[in-house]
């Protein structure tokens, strides 16, 4: 199970924190990512960093996001910097397990960037 955290309304430019914590001991079995959706789009990958510690970006974060996790926290993190208002969004926790193909999802986190 997967629970995210941080949402917040925030000015443009200005930073926020998204936090993600599994529960059992196999967190770290999983590739983590963080996603987000705006209602009427699809879902977007946000960042993703895998099993051996690979870490990939959307272009539209490069620079400005950074994700990280703490197998021994089961924790995920995006920190994120000089938010605009694209960056609007419910993001959402994921684990997908590399070989199993199973995909666990927070309950979503609201992200509204507005002056």
């Amino acid at each position: 199970q997967l629970v995210d955290s941080g949402g917040d309304l925030v000015q443009p430019g200005g930073s926020l924190t998204l936090s993600c914590r599994a529960s059992g001991r196999t967190f770290r079995l999983y590739d983590a990512a963080w996603y987000r959706q705006v209602q009427g789009k699809q879902r977007e990958l946000v960042g993703k960093v895998t099993v051996g510690g690979a870490i990939e970006y959307a272009d539209s974060v490069k620079g400005r996001f950074t994700i990280s996790r703490d197998n021994e926290k089961r924790t995920l993190t995006l920190q994120m910097n000089s938010l605009k208002s694209e960056d609007t969004a419910v993001y959402y926790c994921n684990a997908h397990h590399p070989t199993l193909y199973t995909d666990d999802w927070g309950q979503g986190t609201r992200v509204t960037v507005s002056s």
